[in-house]
């Protein structure tokens, strides 16, 4: 991948999960912070976000993490499970 983007990978990876929160010190996050604060809820807002650009697709969010933003953000959705894809494929061997 691209220095500029695992740049940004590893940034968002920080800032919504935590990825690689102990390889910073208290006074590294807290600069970021008062750099770049974040609003009001931002967690539900980036899943909101998350769900926002994916609700029209649904499909395409199988075997990713997004399908578990359209099961929290949406009842009617219905997961696609990996073992039923197994078992329904055409296959016989």
């Amino acid at each position: 991948m691209r220095p500029e983007i695992a740049l940004v990978q590893a940034g968002a990876g920080m800032d919504v999960a935590c990825r690689g929160y102990d390889e910073f010190t208290d006074a590294q996050r807290e600069a970021v912070i008062a750099a770049f604060p974040r609003e009001a809820d931002f967690k539900h807002g980036i899943i909101d976000a998350f769900y926002q650009g994916m609700k029209h697709r649904p499909h395409s969010t199988f075997g990713t993490f997004n399908d578990d933003v359209l099961a929290f953000k949406d009842p009617e959705f219905q997961r696609v499970g990996m073992c039923s894809v197994i078992l329904g494929s055409r296959w016989e061997r």
